[in-house]
């Protein structure tokens, strides 16, 4: 397993970075986030299109660049960095299950189009019990002839509101537990679909309330089959997700030691006093700690690492509570004006707040992960 990134994954790393600065200064984050979609359109396509992000871990025959998670994962950094508006995440979820879940003639026919940035799409597994596993899913799904229809709800589905497509889990009705799940991919527009954006702290990330009734869906795969795909699917996105809160973590702890090497009080930069100095080692370790992992996290994926459920549970409780405190450290360093609505500070504070239960918190995900190696 490499523990290290190579002088090309550096250098895109270094290009991918200065483009996001130029794309999503944070005016233009503040700008996004007002709006009920959370992004534009037009210009993510645009930037998707130049720099090819959700093709990147598609495999080529797909339409895909046929690189690995540890490329996406520098990609979600950079994207945690910069707070990117945009439906990244999401559609990247979606094609990891579709991936996962679906025959060879659903991934030819349904992943070109994610990506080249031509569609959007969203994950749907949590219901309104919150919990992102095979248990947890309760939507019922009855053959239709050719089709299915899907009935329940779906919440806290990032981007719900907007994605073209929609891969959805589901279950036969009288099954439980991990017999009878199944992946459906339904239209964003589908006739009896309501979809419903929900009020959230973070408006950099936008969550919906998907709500089915009778709507016809599509079978994902082999019907009563879907949970191990829909495992593996959540073990990438509790990954990914963790290499996008040290890209956050990191971009509060060089703003906070920017600020206090400026700000001055009693004759001298506070920087010098030994409380700031005192938080500022803090953040390093906590930052430097939680991005080893989720490198290491993420090579386990790429090499289908036995331990991948613990690694994965592990580095989201890590980069969790590392993202979090960073942030809680960011505000007290910038004083005063760290909890006002003019400083940027809050934002990244709010995703760091979403960002540590989404797909579960650091207690869930410690529970898991002894778990798995009690086991």
């Amino acid at each position: 397993m490499r523990f290290s990134f190579t002088p090309e994954q550096e250098e895109f790393r270094t290009s991918l970075r200065r483009a996001l600065e130029a794309r999503s200064p944070t005016k233009e984050v503040r700008r996004l986030m007002a709006t009920e979609a959370g992004y534009e359109r037009e210009g993510w396509q645009k930037l998707n299109q130049e720099l090819g992000l959700t093709a990147i871990h598609i495999p080529e025959a797909y339409g895909g660049g046929g690189f690995g998670q540890a490329d996406l994962a520098i990609v979600l950094e950079e994207m945690g960095r910069g707070l990117l508006c945009a439906p990244f995440l999401s559609t990247v979820l979606a094609s990891n299950a579709i991936l996962n879940a679906g025959t060879e003639a659903q991934k030819k026919a349904l992943l070109p189009a994610l990506a080249s940035g031509e569609k959007t799409a969203t994950l749907a597994i949590a219901e309104d019990s919150g919990r992102n596993d095979a248990a947890g899913v309760t939507m019922a799904a009855t053959p239709s002839g050719a089709a299915w229809r899907l009935e329940g709800t779906k919440s806290f589905v990032l981007d719900g509101h907007t994605a073209d497509l929609i891969v959805v889990a589901a279950r036969q009705p009288g099954t439980s537990g991990e017999a009878g799940l199944s992946f459906f991919v339904v239209d964003g527009k589908a006739p009896s679909l309501e979809r419903k954006p929900l009020k959230t702290m973070d408006e950099t990330r936008k969550l919906a309330r998907l709500t089915f009734n009778a709507v016809e869906a599509q079978l994902l795969g082999e019907a009563g089959k879907g949970a191990a795909a829909l495992a593996l699917t959540m073990h990438q996105a509790a990954i990914l997700l963790a290499n996008e809160m040290v890209g956050g973590a990191e971009r509060l702890r060089e703003d906070a030691l920017a600020y206090v090497k400026m700000r001055m009080q009693f004759g001298r930069s506070i920087a010098s006093f030994q409380t700031t100095k005192n938080k500022a080692a803090d953040m390093l370790v906590d930052v430097e700690m939680a991005k080893s992992a989720a490198y290491y996290a993420a090579a386990a994926l790429d090499e289908g690492d036995d331990d991948l459920p613990a690694v994965a549970s592990l580095v989201k409780a890590c980069a969790a509570e590392a993202y979090l405190q960073t942030a809680i450290h960011a505000v007290q360093m910038h004083g005063g004006i760290g909890f006002t609505w003019d400083n940027d500070t809050h934002l990244w504070f709010k995703r760091a707040k979403s960002s540590e239960v989404l797909f579960g918190d650091a207690n869930e995900h410690r529970e898991l992960m002894m778990k798995h190696w009690k086991h």
